[in-house]
């Protein structure tokens, strides 16, 4: 009975491609789509700071960007395929500037007849193939690099061992989840019995389980010809639209991974994202392997609040109130964020894969109250701390910055106004008043904001002089703090980084390092990015805008923030450190390059006591429990992120889930009850704006070398400026 309705329910799935496969046969660029991408053809050498023309070896690049696109894992298209698609290899520059964009949607149409073949062949093999999990055999997890199958039998090998895959973790995910109940309940069964024969007590029978709550368990064969009925159906919607940005985008990415082609839907999506009021769940998301990636958890929203869901943890499910859990696997991003979305104050589920799981075998459902994103939740936080190292009492300060925010239309005083520099500088007048001995500004997990904000930062700690440089594609010019600016706090200063930390952050690090101003702790480097983009409209609000990279940043020193970001004087690496991720990741990425340094002068010496600080904490590190646990749990976490196959023999692959689990166990252990901290302990998940960090080794180990600058600096102060170009000579 079971294999007839497996094969009722596949042979019901290839009706619908089928006939999904005809719909995406009708897909057809509109008449003034041309026009389209004639004008991007023109602006982006004009306007993008590499000023390259739009010419063969751009052409090559969108060609790549575009293929890999629609097959990221290499598992669609027939090496005869690409053959085939490679004829507009070096010729996609000429036919834009002619104003023909039809080669996007004939390798979109010849995507979706090969997948209409794998999906068919994966749907025959779920309905009526039988497993032999004893077999030694291994299944590729990661393909992006591995070669595309010369022959349909090829191909077809890949998707049998990926729907065996598939079928194995499902099968050893429940067992061991069955286990793991199992294992609570005895325990908890022991520890009441024991109560109960203390207390002179007859047990007390648990409640039954109310049968018509039960929700009817589906088959895995059942599940999976769902998920890929579905997958196909989204892939090959009939969506102009879409195709055209898929197109152009790959163009506007040739230049660069951050300039992009932007739809009239998408610009919409893009202007939603920039409203702090916006309602949802308080999440950047991106498509990652067919999901939804959390890029960044906002903080301040529902997300953020409940505490349960972290950065590079993926949505594989959406569920609307008390509706049906829906599979967004492979689905259109805009269309699966628009279901994420929502009304203030309604309900939403969330079928959530942690990130440190790439097999995608651990879920966990969570649901959410969607609710507008409030800045002000946003803002800057701080506090006092008391930090006990070698039997002295050493008073410090703490501020925690989510982002560069601030309005730009408004000045102090108006109502409405704006400014992490002016909060920051709150909470650095109460540390004055405290009389602490030196500051942390944590960054971490901040991705910039306002350029303007990161000046008037840095204009917090040092006197005068540049803080960044900003090269277009006629000139270089430097963001410079004001002669006779009053600096707000004068004491040792350290700056907590990790590889999440970009742009604006970068740009403050930086600077405070490049001046002698703050020793800068965390992840080896910051994430890289050095460049800014700038929207431009393309004509009729149809033709849509490109987002296009017109400048980058350069420290002080001369050196960009591209690609190599900012290095920590010591390293406290958090997880982000064990994954690959930061610019240097991204492909076409924009190279490393240097400039002239603009005259700057150190304001003070803090690196000069960076050697003393590391002896001093490598020493405490290795024998302090935690942060060696730490270690290694960042160690065992890359271990899995690295990972390029796995077993497909059962006993070999339930073991390697089982200790998979454990690791994702102990790093998540240290996240406080209320949400506040993430598995590396950073401040990013908060509420009501306070946090509880004494679970966040790095954090805590941040707190020992300040104290411990604090005491190697015996009481100093930042020296005060020079009076004269004369007295700046003397100093040197």
């Amino acid at each position: 009975m079971n294999n007839i309705r497996a094969t009722a329910t596949a042979a019901f799935a290839a009706g619908v491609f089928a006939v999904a496969a005809l719909l995406a046969s009708d897909v057809q660029p509109r008449d003034y789509y041309g026009r389209i991408g004639q004008r991007v053809a023109g602006m982006l050498p004009r306007y993008h700071v590499l000023q390259q023309q739009l010419d063969d070896e751009i052409s090559r690049r969108a060609w790549t960007n575009l293929v890999t696109y629609f097959d990221f894992d290499h598992s669609v298209f027939l090496k005869t395929d690409l053959d085939r698609l490679a004829a507009h290899e070096t010729t996609i520059d000429d036919e834009l500037r002619a104003g023909d964009v039809s080669f996007g949607y004939d390798t979109y149409r010849l995507y979706c007849e090969r997948l209409k073949e794998r999906i068919d062949f994966a749907t025959n093999l779920i309905a009526t193939a039988e497993w032999d999990f004893s077999v030694d055999e291994s299944y590729r997890i990661k393909r992006k690099d591995a070669p595309w199958p010369e022959t349909r039998e090829e191909a077809e090998e890949h998707w049998r061992k990926r729907i065996k895959n598939e079928m194995l973790v499902q099968m050893l995910a429940k067992e061991l989840d069955a286990e793991k109940k199992a294992e609570k309940g005895a325990a908890k069964e022991s520890g009441e019995k024991a109560a109960n024969e203390a207390a002179g007590t007859d047990e007390k029978d648990g409640e039954e389980e109310d049968e018509s709550e039960r929700v009817p368990e589906t088959t895995p064969e059942e599940r999976l010809i769902k998920k890929y009925r579905q997958y196909y159906i989204t892939l090959t919607e009939p969506d102009e639209e879409s195709v055209l940005q898929y197109y152009l985008s790959a163009v506007c990415r040739a230049y660069d991974p951050h300039s992009d082609y932007m739809s009239p839907m998408s610009k919409e999506e893009f202007d939603m994202d920039m409203n702090l009021s916006l309602s949802g769940v308080g999440a950047v998301l991106s498509m990652d392997d067919g999901a939804l990636k959390i890029s960044e958890v906002m903080p301040g929203g529902p997300m953020a609040v409940d505490g349960r869901i972290k950065a590079g943890d993926k949505i594989v499910g959406v569920k609307q109130a008390d509706g049906e859990m829906e599979d967004i696997m492979w689905q259109p991003m805009k269309k699966s964020i628009r279901k994420i979305r929502g009304k203030k104050g309604t309900r939403v589920t969330l079928d959530i894969v942690p990130r440190k799981d790439p097999t995608g075998a651990t879920h966990k459902l969570i649901e959410l109250v969607r609710d507008e994103i409030k800045l002000d939740e946003q803002a800057a936080t701080g506090h006092v701390e008391q930090v006990e190292l070698d039997g002295v009492s050493t008073k410090v300060g703490y501020v925690y910055l989510p982002s560069f925010y601030g309005t730009m239309d408004k000045r102090p005083g108006d109502e409405g106004f704006l400014s992490c520099a002016e909060d920051v500088g709150k909470y650095v007048a109460e540390f004055n008043a405290a009389d602490v001995g030196g500051m942390i500004l944590d960054l971490r997990g901040d991705g910039g904001g306002s350029l303007k904000e990161a000046v008037m930062l840095s204009s917090l700690f040092v006197a005068s002089g540049p803080v960044v440089i900003i090269r277009d594609t006629r000139m270089a010019a430097p963001l410079s703090i004001p002669r006779n600016n009053p600096v707000a706090f004068r004491k040792p200063l350290v700056v907590l980084v990790d590889r999440a930390s970009a742009s604006a952050s970068e740009i403050v690090a930086g600077h405070l390092r490049d001046t002698g101003r703050a020793v800068v702790l965390g992840d080896v480097t910051t994430h890289g990015k050095g460049s800014v983009q700038t929207v431009m409209g393309l004509g009729p609000e149809k033709y849509g805008s490109v987002k296009i990279t017109t400048a980058r940043f350069y420290r002080i020193n001369g050196r960009s923030t591209q690609v190599k970001g900012v290095e920590a004087d010591i390293h406290l690496p958090s997880f982000l450190d064990s994954l690959d991720i930061g610019e240097d990741k991204l492909p076409n990425a924009l190279p490393f390059t240097k400039i002239q340094s603009r005259g700057f002068r150190a304001c003070w010496n803090m690196p000069d006591y960076v050697p003393s600080l590391k002896e001093l904490s490598l020493a405490r590190t290795k024998d302090d429990p935690k942060f060696v646990r730490h270690l290694e749990n960042v160690k065992a976490s890359r271990a899995i992120f690295d990972r390029e196959e796995v077993p497909l023999e059962r006993e070999a692959r339930k073991r390697m889930i089982k200790a998979d689990r454990e690791v994702t166990d102990r790093t998540e252990a240290g996240a406080d009850e209320d949400g506040d901290e993430d598995e590396e302990g950073a401040p990013v998940r908060r509420r009501r704006g306070k946090r509880d960090d004494k679970d966040d080794v790095v954090l805590q180990e941040a707190y020992r070398i300040l104290a411990d600058l604090v005491r190697l600096n015996a009481g100093a102060e930042l020296p005060p400026e020079p009076a004269s170009w004369y007295d700046a000579i003397l100093s040197l």
